[in-house]
């Protein structure tokens, strides 16, 4: 069955950097855009970044620009988000999104928690 699971989330004081991991399996990933997607408490799940199935296309919210990188290997079905400079406003769930042939999956969710 599909699988998405996330990683590498934890407490980091601001300034930090963490590397999030999503290892996705049951279906055929590298036809598949794949997103990370976040929540903080009382707010909507937002899109923080996306890629396009090859990789050839990268967008992010205007909240990360700069500070976060996503990317992935096809070869180990894996999606990354590497995250710097993080703040306090950073703090959320972050989940691990795949797209494709009008089906929507998602991840558990890893907590990050930026705070000193």
């Amino acid at each position: 069955q599909v699988q998405l699971v996330e990683s590498g989330g934890g407490l980091v004081q601001p300034g930090g950097s963490l590397r999030l991991s999503c290892a996705a399996s049951g279906f055929t990933f590298s036809s598949y855009a794949m997103s990370w997607y976040r929540q903080a408490p009382g707010k909507e799940r937002e899109l923080v970044a996306a890629i396009s199935s090859g990789g050839g296309r990268i967008n992010y919210a205007d909240s990360v620009k700069g500070r976060f990188t996503i990317s992935r290997d096809n070869v180990d079905k894996t999606v990354y988000l590497q995250m710097n400079s993080l703040k306090p406003e950073d703090t959320a769930v972050y989940y691990c999104n795949a797209y494709g042939y009008g089906n929507n999956y998602w991840g558990q969710g890893t907590q990050v928690t930026v705070s000193s």
